[in-house]
């Protein structure tokens, strides 16, 4: 699914909301809350800190959902559009970085 549709699909399920959008500042709080709980989930799963017995396992797509979706949220609030965006970035880094990892044999 293109970027594109996902921000559309944010829009239309934030659109019956008051507000559709929080404050930017607001939006990114919450990505940072979001990216918390992927990193604690990695972190439990193949890092030094593993989960309590009562604590439940998460599945780390649907925190990375999560990421994205407030990722979106934040681009509609500003009109970014994240294809174009992506787009661009892509072929900053595809010419950028090239040469710079090793490459499979």
């Amino acid at each position: 699914m293109p970027l594109k549709e996902i921000q559309k699909q944010t829009d239309i399920f934030t659109s019956q909301f008051t507000p559709q959008y929080w404050q930017p500042l607001e939006i990114l709080t919450r990505l940072t809350e979001e990216t918390g709980e992927l990193a604690r989930e990695v972190n439990h799963r193949w890092g030094p800190k593993k989960k309590k017995s009562t604590e439940e396992k998460k599945a780390i797509g649907e925190e990375m959902a999560d990421i994205i979706f407030t990722v979106c949220c934040l681009a509609n609030s500003q009109n970014i559009d994240l294809d174009e965006a992506w787009d661009l970035k892509f072929k900053i880094i595809s010419e950028r970085d090239k040469d710079r990892f090793e490459k499979k044999s």
